[in-house]
């Protein structure tokens, strides 16, 4: 009786002894090649070597292996088509049952620091792929293994039927095709930056994610969700965060948990924000996380019920007694003491999520992707901070320290709230924040009412041009003193001229921060 056969040739050899052990005890013959085939023997395997199958040497130092008509035959054959099988015996080819194999691994190989090019072009797998395409492509009749994760299944079906289940192989073909696809993308977009010309934009925008679970259901019960993780993904991250208690994460709180630490990524001091339906409702400068906390909170304590906390600091059991005193659907922090998560245990439901101790958030740069219908949109992360050196001081008053300081602080907030944005400030904490509108002036009604008679003697940051003189005079009666805004309207003198006649001062930035 002719044996079952399977070819292995693999660089990840993790639990590709034990694999091969049991294909021997379920009568099957083992292929292989180079470095695979002597680790099986030197542990007492019987293994066949593909040159013998194919009756040439490995060439051109490994190059050429499995490149062959007796090895691609005997996997690509229609088992259930007879003119396929004549030729298979006709020309003395051997069906091929299971093909275990993985690449070299060309990505690892380019992240070496100091790896030469030529180096890096050795480590691109051509027999490989192949491979594991010609198997998947014949997966009614042959099962093909790309990760050792799948071993032990694999193990299970042939101890327990003798083969593969056809459900698997189609499994497992799906998941080959998906590996191959990968590899691909790795080298293609290694030697586009390498060799090509780099391009800010990639002519072909290739995404790359991996789920990690389904959610709930999406922004609405009757939405389905899921989440995908970016495999580069920044390690200061909801996804990456810790979560120490609570119930599930949704749709909804990611989204505002990633929009807590963008807001972070702002500020070097101790900071807190609080976000609602990803617009901060409050975000404070402090000298602990107590007073940093409470500071956001009394920006707009209506609008933080339900919110997300984001906190750049350990959070500490003064900070977490306060917390615990309201409700809130999840806290990001890098780090808890013990005290703190004690006093928040009693909020069973509230997500308390650890970025790690010592976390520190810092800018970051990169591209950022929306979704539209037909496509995406693809830009540059808005990660830059403004420097003082390049404002433009137009009006008669220049602004004292105290006031460029919490213009400057507006401003960053500003860049996170929905445009139409007006953010008044004072302090280096938000006192008012119009979000959203769509006429600038509305927004600004909506900030200087949340802020109430704490608007007197603060800054307002606007994140476009201020186009019309009403909501200059908006933030004169309600007694903001300093203004911040990108400048550029066609009636710029007239809003710096009533600026001027109310003593205000203003500053132009030359630059808007919209956020749509």
């Amino acid at each position: 009786m002719t044996l079952k056969k399977a070819l292995i040739s693999v660089s990840d050899k993790t639990g590709v002894v034990q694999l091969s052990k049991t294909l021997l005890e379920c009568g099957f013959e083992i292929l292989s090649t180079g470095g695979t085939a002597k680790l099986l023997r030197d542990n007492g395997i019987i293994v066949k070597e593909v040159s013998e199958i194919t009756g040439y040497p490995e060439l051109f130092d490994g190059r050429v292996k499995t490149l062959h008509p007796s090895i691609y035959g005997g996997i690509l054959a229609a088992r259930d088509n007879p003119e396929h099988m004549r030729q298979l015996k006709e020309r003395n080819i051997s069906e091929i049952d299971i093909v275990i194999v993985n690449l070299y691994p060309f990505r690892e190989t380019s992240r070496k620091k100091g790896v030469s090019l030529k180096d890096v072009i050795e480590s691109i797998d051509i027999g490989g792929p192949a491979l594991l395409r010609a198997a998947a492509k014949n997966y009614r009749s042959v099962a093909v293994i790309v990760d050792p994760a799948d071993y032990d299944d694999a193990m299970s079906e042939l101890t327990m039927a003798g083969q593969i289940s056809a459900e698997m192989r189609a499994r497992l073909a799906i998941k080959a095709f998906q590996h191959t696809s990968d590899y691909d993308y790795y080298i293609s977009d290694y030697l586009e930056m390498r060799i090509a010309k780099p391009q800010e934009f990639p002519s072909i925008l290739r995404l790359r994610y991996d789920k990690v679970e389904n959610l709930r259901y999406g922004e609405n019960p009757h939405q389905s969700a899921a989440l995908y993780r970016d495999e580069e993904v920044n390690p200061t991250s909801a996804i990456m965060a810790r979560k120490l208690q609570g119930k599930s994460l949704s749709y909804n709180n990611f989204l505002d948990l990633d929009c807590a630490i963008n807001l972070l990524r702002e500020f070097d001091g101790i900071t807190a924000c609080i976000i609602k339906h990803t617009n901060p409702c409050g975000v404070a400068l402090g000298s602990s996380a107590l007073e940093a906390y409470t500071r956001a909170y009394e920006c707009d304590a209506d609008s933080a019920y339900g919110g997300v906390i984001g906190i750049n600091c350990e959070v500490d059991k003064k900070a977490a007694d306060q917390i615990a005193q309201r409700f809130y659907e999840a806290i990001i922090a890098p780090g808890f003491d013990e005290d703190a998560l004690k006093s928040l245990s009693i909020k069973k439901n509230l997500r308390i999520l650890d970025l790690g101790k010592n976390t520190k958030i810092v800018p970051e740069g990169g591209m950022e992707i929306r979704d539209i219908v037909g496509g995406v949109l693809l830009q540059e992360r808005d990660s830059l901070s403004m420097e003082e050196s390049k404002f433009k001081f137009v009006t008669t008053r220049k602004p004292t320290e105290v006031e460029i300081r919490d213009m400057n602080f507006a401003w960053n907030v500003t860049k996170h709230v929905k445009s139409n944005a007006i953010v008044l400030a004072k302090g280096e904490r938000t006192i008012g924040i119009g979000a959203g509108q769509m006429s600038r002036v509305d927004s600004a009604k909506i900030a200087i009412a949340k802020a109430g008679p704490k608007a007197l003697g603060s800054c307002m940051a606007s994140d476009g041009f201020i186009p019309f003189k009403d909501t200059v005079e908006e933030a004169a009666r309600a007694g903001v003193t300093a203004i911040i805004q990108p400048g550029g309207s066609i009636r710029d003198q007239e809003v710096i001229q009533l600026a001027s006649e109310n003593n205000m001062t203003m500053i132009f930035t030359s630059r808007r921060c919209f956020r749509h």
